[in-house]
């Protein structure tokens, strides 16, 4: 993630994102994060407004939706049970991200272990979102990348030295 957010511009398209981390961890790798990268790094609150310049960690333990309002998009923070065996989940994120932006949002995969996400990845890509994953060769472990490609839920395998150019590449496609 920090690669990637070091390739972004403070006035670069919103991103949101779940790492598993538990509770106790998420504020300090928020806070990790913005240091490194030009767009202000956070943990996401409950109802707040998803603004371009911005990144957007769900707190700790908890899963980060992202629902429409009118013209605009709002972080959804809850306390629902596991998915994947996971809190947070990708699955929840980008399942709601299909659901609420389909082909207005990107989704990618960076390396990981399991295949979380790979189904939600799948739901963005049928929405007309376009989709890649971190290719192999750069991953330290490619199981939630690599079990997204095999479900067909990634277009594109991309270096992770080269996503933050290609996710910006996209959107302003």
């Amino acid at each position: 993630l920090r690669v990637v957010l070091e390739g972004m511009p403070a006035d670069g398209p919103a991103v949101v994102m779940t790492q598993h981390l538990p509770a106790s961890f998420s504020t300090a790798f928020a806070e990790r994060l913005d240091r490194h990268s030009a767009m202000a790094v956070r943990e996401a609150s409950d109802g707040e407004a998803v603004l371009p310049g911005h990144a957007y960690l769900p707190p700790g333990g908890k899963h980060l939706r992202i629902i429409r309002d009118g013209a605009r998009w709002r972080c959804r923070v809850d306390d629902g049970p596991a998915v994947n065996r996971h809190k947070p989940a990708v699955d929840v994120l980008f399942r709601s991200v299909a659901q609420s932006a389909g082909g207005n949002a990107i989704g990618a995969i960076l390396t990981g272990m399991g295949d979380d996400g790979a189904r939600g990845l799948l739901e963005m890509r049928q929405a007309g979102a376009p989709t890649l994953v971190q290719d192999e060769a750069t991953s330290v472990v490619w199981g939630m990348p690599g079990s997204a490609f095999k479900l067909g839920a990634a277009e594109e395998q991309v270096p992770l030295e080269r996503i933050a150019e290609r996710l910006l590449a996209l959107s302003r496609g």
